[in-house]
This record gives structure tokens, sequence and C-alpha cells, in this order.
């Protein structure tokens, strides 16, 4: 048997990380089992399904890498088929008309609330004859004896009742299907052989099982995944942060990193933190997956980021930090090479965005010093050594690292001051900031036109400093 899972996202919204997770687990079976990952939009709710919607489900999947291998299939495009299902259940005698009004329904749901039941359809058009010409619903005819049991590959067995289940609306009067009954045809017709999804839809497994034995069809197994939680302890939300998998893209995050953080998020092996995708599809099972919601930690996932930036290609961060930096208003081509500033920036970074502003001083003259950093390192008693700097410095003919750090601890020695007397000056003069990466790489990438203009600049501040406080 060949394993097939999907992926059913409404195109209601973006892609959020719960849908994103589900989508990697699904993905992660079949392609552990050598199965098709099978992608469809469930966009019924015609209402409040959207173009914008579907366009960003489909850009969070190809950002994550979660190629599907069949679809996208659309369920407004298979109306005719559902209205074939239903036709024959109803000729089966599986279904039925029920004409109920929402005032009737409504009533019956007060008085149920009232006697504290569950509200349930009370069957009460069930065995009446009601005409197609008037306005009516189809209801699905629920087993009223027996019980359903969910062999539930992550939570273990699940029995319920068939009596605690109504007969559940499958078309609606304006001749729309619902959502129970659509997903059963789709899952049917496209041999979906383990449905991996959110714990929301226990609740309609068991009705979903009934609707599949009432068309002779069989029964896929089901994984319910546990809810993510914000650190709040309530279910994850907008107000904990970024929830759209896009969001963390423009905030700098790696595919890799987000996918790492998410498979980890109620699922693990052993100890170990930091998977490849290779050892994410090696090591994956469903019944390693935990019964208890997991907790979104926004420390953690950055973490894991930095730990990926770190140790990915300088050549590849560049790729993605240009777009950053062309947010900024900044061509990566006019000034040294990105893939080298990468390489000075990739353990100082914890994401795409914090590394772009890093860079900014590479390609950009800044317009102010940072306030704590100028206070301490641009005072008139580091004029001498910038001096010094600068005019050694204008003289050097070799322009590479080893060359700059040796004329540095010259200068020093030659003032009889300790180096960060000296370096701390001129790492604020050519970055505006207390915190960079190491002078002598800098200023090889920063050249040396720039950085004679830098500390010229830093000299005129510290006059004007000396001058105020004359």
């Amino acid at each position: 048997m060949t394993i097939r899972t999907r992926f059913a996202p409404s195109p209601t919204g973006y892609l959020h990380v719960g849908g994103a997770r589900t989508a990697l687990y699904s993905w992660l079976y079949a392609r552990k089992h050598g199965g098709k990952f099978i992608l469809r939009i469930e966009d019924t709710d015609l209402e409040r399904s959207t173009a914008e919607s579907v366009n960003a489900i489909l850009e969070g999947m190809t950002w994550l890498g979660l190629e599907y291998d069949e679809g996208p299939f659309y369920q407004t495009d298979r109306f005719a088929r559902y209205d074939e299902v239903i036709e024959k259940l109803l000729a089966e005698g599986k279904a039925y008309r029920c004409s109920c009004s929402k005032a009737r329904l409504d009533a019956l749901r007060e008085e149920q609330m009232a006697r504290k039941e569950k509200p349930r359809y009370d069957g009460h058009c069930r065995n009446r004859d009601v005409s197609p010409d008037e306005p009516h619903v189809i209801r699905f005819r629920n087993p009223q004896e027996g019980e359903v049991i969910i062999e539930d590959l992550i939570r273990g067995r699940i029995i319920v009742s068939n009596r605690e289940l109504d007969d559940l609306v499958i078309r609606r009067t304006d001749g729309s299907p619902t959502y129970n009954l659509t997903v059963v045809v789709d899952d049917w017709d496209m041999g979906i052989t383990h449905v991996i999804r959110g714990d929301d839809h226990i609740n309609n497994t068991p009705r979903q099982i009934n609707i599949l034995k009432a068309l002779g069809a069989p029964i896929p197994k089901y994984a319910h995944v546990p809810m993510i939680l914000g650190e709040d302890g309530s279910r994850l939300s907008k107000r904990h942060g970024a929830t759209s998998v896009m969001e963390y893209r423009n905030l700098g995050y790696l595919p890799e990193a987000l996918l790492n953080y998410l498979v980890r998020l109620g699922w693990s092996h052993g100890d170990q933190e930091i998977f490849s995708i290779d050892e994410m599809i090696e090591y994956f099972e469903l019944e390693n997956v935990n019964r208890a919601p997991s907790t979104f930690n926004p420390e953690k996932l950055l973490w894991l980021n930095q730990q990926y930036i770190m140790k990915d290609d300088p050549a590849r961060i560049a790729h993605l930090l240009s777009p950053h930096m062309g947010e900024r208003d900044v061509d990566p081509t006019e000034g040294p090479d990105l893939v080298e500033v990468v390489r000075l920036l990739q353990e100082r970074a914890g994401t795409l965005v914090e590394m772009a502003d890093q860079a900014m001083f590479f390609y950009r003259d800044f317009e102010d010093y940072d306030p704590k950093a100028a206070k301490a390192h641009l005072r008139p008693a580091a004029r001498e050594a910038l001096e010094a700097l600068r005019a050694t410095l204008a003289d050097l003919e070799d322009w590479r690292p080893e060359a700059i750090q040796r004329t540095i601890e010259q200068v020093a020695g030659r003032l009889g001051v300790k180096l960060g007397k000296v370096g701390m000056p001129l790492r604020v003069a050519v970055s505006g900031r207390g915190a960079s990466p190491s002078n002598d790489q800098t200023l090889a990438l920063l050249g040396r036109e720039k950085t004679l203009q830098r500390i010229d600049r830093a000299l005129d501040f510290i006059r004007k400093r000396e001058a105020q406080s004359a």
C-alpha cells in the first residue's frame, strides 16, 4: 500500500505556524514511507475564501520547501462530485431532507441547554417526507446504535457512542456542501491513507467515519496533533507575536530553522535539538508525537535560527540577506562583497534582519554615533590615537587585515597605551557603535577611502566636544 497523506488548509488567511506544523508532519510521514503528499485547498466557504489567502498558503509552502506530489486541488472545482455523492446517499436512505426553520432549531437548542443537555438535532424530519421544492437542507442519517472506535496514531483509542452524534447537515439550503461531507469525499477519491490534522477535528472524525462507512469507502488512519499554545497557556494567536509563516521570513528567519523548531514542537528524538531535513525524515514517527499541547517559545526559535545562520554557507546567507538590504535601499553591489560581510557577521546575528542592520555601515554612512559608545570612546583623550592612526593608515600600502592589525598595534605601542585605547575609538569611528567585527577585518572590507573619511569625521566630532567643554 502506498502511503498518501494530505494537507488541506482553508484559504481564509495566511499559513500560520500551527498549519505549517501539521503540513510538516504529513509531509514527513509521506516522505519517510515513500508515499505521496497531496495539497488540497478547502475553499467551499465562498464568503471567507480569497485568492490572496490561496497565494499566501502556496507561498508559505514553497518557502518552507514542503513540495507536494499532487495538487493543489480546489474543492470549488468538485461541486458536481459532491452532489453526486449526496444524491447517492439520499437514494439509499442514508440521508434525508430537513425543512426545520432556524427559529425551531434555535428554540430546540435553548431548551436543551436549559436542561443542561448537549445541543443536538432531534431528528424531527428523519422520517418525514419533505418536498424537494421547499427550502431544506440535507442531513446525514447517522446510526443511532453502536459506537465509533478511532485507533488514533497519537492519542490512542478513542470511543464515541453514536447516540452522542446527531444527524449533521451535509448540504445547505443554498445547495452548497458542508465541510464534513466534502472532506470525506475528497479523502476517499484521493486515496488518502493517513489523515494527520489538528486535534480540533477530533469531534468531526467519528461523523466522517460514519459517512465513509455509509459510502462503503475505506477508512483512513487518523492522527490528531495537539494544539500549540502561547507562553500564557492560551491558544497561540497574534497577541503572542508572529504566527504567519511568511512573517517569520520577513523577520529574517531561515526556513529550515522554522521547520526544525516546528518538528520539535511536540515531537522528539532523544535529546537531539538540531535536525537536517534528511534526519527529520529518517527519525520521524507519529507514535513519538506528544499527546499534550506544546508551548511556543520565541527565544528557542531565535536560538535555533542563530545556529543555522552560523553554520550555513555564507553565499546562501548572502543570497537570503540581499532582499533585506534592498528593503533598506541598499544595493549590495555598491560596496564590499556581501558574502565577505556575511562571513564577518554570521556569529553575531540572530536573524537576517539583525544582520542587515549590522551590515548597514559597510554600505552607507551612518547619521549618528551610538550615544553611549561615543560618550565612552570619542572623548578628547582619544584624539591623539585617532590622529596617529589616520596618518599611519593613510600611508599603508598593504590594505589587508594582517597589515591593518599590525598598524593598530604599532600605534598603540608608540603611544604607550593598551590596544583598547586605540582599537575602541577606531571601532566607533568607522562603525558608529561600540560592537562590531574585528577592526582589521572591518577596515579591510570598508576600504581605505571610507576608513579615512570616517576617522576624519570622528576627529571633527571630538574637536566639537572639546570646543563645547572649553
